[in-house]
């Protein structure tokens, strides 16, 4: 008898090609599914896995695991889960910069900060006119070396991912210039910017909103932004409305395809939906949880990692991430 996807078994039995977890809604999308790969359950046993980041020269991934206040590394050698750093201020969003260091959104401490080479800890920023950060929690880097990240304050609001305070500045999206410490304010019309993620040729800025998370009514979509040359996003649009569920971590790949982590309306929408640079939803990728965030990675960057709930998921697919971090 045929599993149907709902009755799908992820503890490891093996999957009948093509996986029905990967479905292409329209055509644009048949050529990133590959056949004979399946998704697969790299590891579970976090609270809440996100900010997936690849090291190649390492062959490893590196997540945040938040409220378990620790960092978690995936051996691809090995297929080994150790603790990559516990107590980790718990971190969200991370990324790597042009050097190859990991950078790093922390709750506690409200700061982002930088590892350098050596492992010693650099903090970039914590706070902004003199006001500490909410809570950053998801960073890109442009190819400029500017960090760009997001401060919806989610580490503020409960102890469990990190620890109660009052807010004191509004939530923000914000760039850094690494190299004069200056920080800029790019966008303050989010309720609670979230995800963020440039298009291959950086012209473009994709910001998650979250605020329905908090505000019933609140917005809970994605919009994209024309950066100028001067480092200034304009002509603020909508890029897709994501009810009834919401996204969270975005990432696009080399054609300009926007992949996004997708959760909070149950099975059939939770996983990672893929759109089309028009906005069109032409895939997805179905998990039994909710999706917080993914990465490109892998040698060739064509293997996709996604941060489930409590678990961590990759699938091979027939693209790769943009070539920045």
């Amino acid at each position: 008898m045929t599993r149907t996807l709902a009755e799908r078994d992820w503890s490891g039995t093996v999957v009948r090609y093509p996986d029905p977890a990967v479905e292409v809604l329209d055509e644009r999308f048949a050529k990133y599914r590959i056949g004979n790969a399946v998704v697969e359950r790299l590891y579970t046993g976090s609270r809440w896995a996100e900010g997936p980041v690849w090291f190649g020269d390492a062959r490893c991934l590196i997540w945040s695991d938040i409220p378990n206040n620790r960092m978690l590394r995936w051996n691809e050698e090995s297929g080994e889960v150790s603790v990559f750093r516990s107590p980790a201020k718990h971190s969200n969003g991370n990324t790597r910069d042009r050097q190859g260091r990991l950078v790093t959104c922390e709750h506690t401490g409200r700061r982002v900060t930088r590892t350098e080479h050596d492992g010693s800890i650099t903090v970039l920023m914590d706070s902004f006119e003199g006001r500490p950060l909410n809570s950053p929690n998801d960073v890109v880097v442009h190819s400029d070396g500017s960090v760009w990240f997001t401060d919806p304050g989610y580490g503020i609001m409960l102890n469990y991912e990190g620890e109660v305070a009052e807010a004191e500045l509004p939530t923000r999206v914000y760039r850094l210039d690494t190299e004069s410490g200056e920080a800029t304010i790019v966008a303050d019309d989010f309720l609670r910017p979230n995800g963020l993620c440039f298009s291959p040729d950086e012209e473009l800025l994709y910001i998650v909103d979250t605020g329905r998370s908090h505000d019933p009514d609140g917005p809970s979509h994605i919009r994209v932004f024309d950066v100028t040359s001067d480092n200034r996003l304009e002509n603020g649009r909508l890029f897709v409305d994501m009810n009834p569920g919401m996204a969270d971590g975005i990432r696009c790949d080399v054609d300009g395809n926007l992949w996004a982590a997708t959760g909070w309306a149950g099975a059939g929408f939770d996983g990672v939906h893929c759109y089309a640079p028009d906005g069109t939803r032409i895939g997805q990728i179905h998990l039994p949880e909710i999706c917080a965030n993914l990465c490109f990675g892998g040698a060739l960057k064509n293997r996709l990692f996604m941060a489930g709930s409590q678990s961590l998921y990759a699938v091979y697919v027939e693209t790769a991430g943009a070539q920045h971090p």
